[in-house]
């Protein structure tokens, strides 16, 4: 897995091996950026999965890092993972609603995800998970059963013996919180009138424009820390600042302005192409040029 991985992804990991009995410390491989870079070559990915196939079960990245905002290559990883035999997942928190994404044809085995951030689900907005149709209507795989799991069709016979339905609901184990789903749905509905393939073309443009300005301003220090290859990244800039840099998201935070920071002086810029237009991106920064 990428080192410094949000911690849910990082909690998953560590408690499923020690579910094992097994050490974190010793059975948990972290590839990381290389010294005094920012973010992971895909070469060491591949190098890695490589180096460690005899006793490699499970490879897991984000799909987009959600500190650098970089993109995985899903389908390098995946063919890289299967040709060492073991399973390749995503955690596409920051990449479903982001970019376009083809899962079964890039062969990946499962993803999660939670629906909050670019699909607009709001706060506890449910979350969402795919898992390749070769588990899903395998009857004899493995899982931890769940009452919404289980096929409707003896669902209410309530007799013992779990039948999982045949794609990735397999997979629930409870019922779905209406009021969130609510939310979701409505976030959906604004999707379903356009496709991905045209807010990437605007993303694309989008965040672009966006790295044009950062890169003309020269009231303040900055680095780019997101790959400057649109492949790479989806509408997210990081941006680090060697200076001031909370008080620079304070003052943003004032112009209304919604960001995040996150130590040591990064602070995320989304510009998001269903909703964000090019006047606020230029707004934004004719705002920062008076800092």
């Amino acid at each position: 897995m990428e080192a410094g991985a949000f911690p849910s992804d990082q909690y998953a990991v560590e408690t499923q091996v020690k579910l094992h009995q097994l050490d974190p410390k010793q059975c948990i491989v972290e590839i990381g950026p290389r010294a005094g870079e920012k973010i992971i070559r895909e070469e060491d990915i591949l190098e890695a999965i490589d180096r460690h196939k005899q006793s490699l079960a499970l490879v897991i990245f984000g799909g987009i890092n959600y500190y650098t905002g970089q993109f995985f290559d899903i389908q390098r990883i995946t063919a890289a993972t299967h040709q060492a035999g073991a399973m390749a997942g995503f955690d596409l928190a920051h990449a479903i609603g982001n970019l376009p994404l083809t899962l079964h044809d890039a062969d990946a085995d499962f993803a999660i995800w939670c629906s909050y951030k670019y699909l607009n689900g709001g706060p506890g907005a449910v979350g969402g998970a795919y898992v390749h149709e070769r588990y899903a209507r395998n009857q004899d795989q493995f899982r931890l059963g769940g009452w919404w799991a289980n096929d409707e069709k003896t669902r209410f016979l309530m007799k013992k013996g779990f039948v999982p339905k045949s794609d990735a609901n397999g997979w629930n184990l409870s019922t779905a919180q209406v009021f969130n789903m609510v939310a979701l749905k409505a976030s959906l509905e604004l999707f379903g009138k356009t496709s991905m393939v045209q807010l990437r073309e605007k993303s694309l443009l989008l965040t672009g424009y966006l790295e044009f300005l950062l890169k003309d301003l020269k009231n303040m220090p900055i680095e780019i820390i997101t790959p400057s290859s649109p492949d790479q990244r989806g509408a997210q800039l990081s941006i680090f600042f060697p200076e001031h840099s909370k008080d620079i998201h304070r003052r943003m935070i004032d112009e209304g302005i919604i960001v995040d920071y996150r130590e040591p002086g990064v602070i995320r810029l989304a510009p998001a192409p269903l909703y964000n237009t090019f006047e606020e991106v230029y707004r934004f920064y004719e705002i920062l040029k008076q800092f």
